[in-house]
């Protein structure tokens, strides 16, 4: 196998443009994933809407999400030992826009969530709640992926909630 090299060393290391990057991954259609943690310490209850989840390996169970290390979520996802991981199902567009808001309290309508195992928040109505141990950080770029090794999990049949081209949907059947 051959594989090009880009005559333009600089293009090679900057990557493409940012707007044809960010254009590309909107292509990409996944399951809505909101990750919570207790936190720790005096950092309260965090959460977020994770645009990367994703299956590692088998054996060992692993499983990983990303996170901007510059995120408000960050400092109680970086001293967490458990996470829980919720796949959204079809309707629940406003929880994920809940945990997508910047500067607001994520946690304040406790009808959406109940302490979960290991303390960590677990929200109601999702299609699938994977509790994880958080096994390691590994920073790369402006984020950090994070690996944890499933605990405890919970599902319920259903729809996903999809986000794709910048938007929600559903599975058209």
């Amino acid at each position: 196998m051959t594989i090009a090299v880009p005559s333009d060393q600089s293009t090679a290391v900057a990557g493409i443009e940012v707007s044809r990057y960010l254009g590309l991954l909107r292509q990409y259609a996944t399951t809505v994933t909101v990750v919570t943690t207790s936190g720790h310490g005096d950092i309260g209850p965090a959460g977020f809407t994770a645009t990367s989840f994703t299956s590692v390996s088998l054996r060992p169970q692993l499983v990983s999400f990303c996170l901007d290390r510059d995120s408000t979520s960050w400092p109680a996802v970086a001293g967490a030992r458990h996470v829980a991981i919720h796949l959204l199902a079809a309707g629940q567009q406003e929880l994920a826009r809940n945990f997508a808001t910047r500067g607001i309290d994520r946690f304040a309508d406790t009808s959406l969530w109940a302490p979960g195992p290991y303390g960590v928040p677990v929200l109601g109505g999702v299609l699938a709640t994977l509790v994880c141990e958080v096994v390691e950080r590994i920073p790369a770029g402006d984020h950090a992926i994070v690996l944890g090794r499933p605990v405890d999990a919970h599902q319920r049949d259903g729809e996903p909630l999809l986000y794709h081209m910048g938007g929600y949907s559903q599975l058209a059947r």
